[in-house]
């Protein structure tokens, strides 16, 4: 099998996703600007952030499967099919860690911990410490999309007395968890989270009006993807105090620029797109796992979980 992992990782990263492969195979763990060297004899390619369209599919004639993590919207699903490869992506694998993370970053905010932290290791005074913060019990957890992630990260919430809404297309039936329209979630949550897919429908689901909907200075959190959120809107509304703040793993622009106002926001936290990597820069080992057991039933003449669309 010849594998081809397109992005860009860390020499400790690559050692570690390399233990997972039988050793029969062979792996390309390589970035965007070297990948078309390796696309002609391809058979999967793992794509990390790259756009894979007609121009990427025509590269590769011996491409069988195209492997994605749970986000597949760099991937046209359509040219896939035309070309006559299938695409799976890793629907749930990561969910435990996104929620975790999530829930991570709801306690940072309200528990102070990077302040605090950053105040005991500069040796200040108590007299130069201000701040403010709460307990969870009893505040209301607005989170909109209920998939693998909305799921488990609701079920965290009840732990710590959270009243749960959720914005859901589908039935919500989990006892405790109330579904909610967008207008009432927006107008009675504290902290609104979002777990819904990217689409042309949803980008910029967060824009000025969306913002200007939610209760007085929530807290916004997005670990799902940077477009569904217009950046310049999210700014407006920390500067305005709109919100209260913001905890973002995912952003427009990925890396985030060096440049970008967020990275001076002093109510913001900002994490690299890493919550679901819990194990390691760039490295999940339930996702590589699947992924090989994935690749390993294709080898097989078998058919490979989380299958996005249909081949002859």
């Amino acid at each position: 099998m010849q594998v081809v992992i397109i992005g860009t990782f860390p020499q400790e990263a690559k050692e570690r996703i390399l233990t997972h492969f039988p050793v029969d195979w062979t792996v390309h763990i390589v970035g965007a600007d070297q990948a078309k060297e390796y696309l002609p004899l391809a058979e999967v390619v793992i794509p990390e952030h790259i756009v894979i369209d007609e121009d990427f599919l025509a590269r590769a004639p011996n491409l069988k499967l195209i492997q994605t993590g749970a986000g597949y919207d760099n991937v046209d699903l359509a040219a896939c099919t035309r070309h006559g490869v299938l695409v799976c992506n890793a629907a749930g694998i990561n969910a435990e860690a996104v929620a975790e993370h999530t829930l991570a970053m709801i306690l940072c905010w309200y528990k102070n911990l990077i302040l605090l932290d950053g105040f005991m290791k500069h040796k200040q005074a108590m007299t130069a410490l201000s701040y403010q913060g709460a307990e969870l019990a009893g505040k209301t957890l607005g989170i909109i999309g209920y998939g693998h992630v909305g799921r488990k990260l609701a079920h965290l919430a009840q732990a710590f007395s959270l009243q749960v809404l959720v914005f859901s297309h589908h039935p919500v039936t989990d006892s405790g968890i109330i579904q909610a329209g967008l207008s009432r979630l927006y107008r009675e949550s504290d902290i609104i989270s979002v777990h819904t897919a990217l689409r042309p429908a949803t980008r910029h689901m967060f824009n000025k009006q969306a913002f200007s909907q939610m209760k007085r200075e929530p807290l916004f959190i997005n670990t799902s993807r940077g477009g569904l959120v217009d950046e310049e809107a999210l700014i407006e509304a920390l500067t305005q105090e709109t919100i209260s703040g913001a905890c973002l793993d995912v952003f427009e622009t990925e890396p985030l620029p060096m440049q970008s106002p967020l990275r001076n926001c002093s109510h913001v936290i900002l994490t690299p797109h890493t919550a679901g990597l819990p194990d390691g820069v760039k490295y999940h080992k339930r996702r590589y796992d699947f992924f090989v057991q994935n690749m390993m039933a294709l080898e097989q003449g078998n058919q490979p979980s989380c299958q996005l669309n249909k081949t002859k």
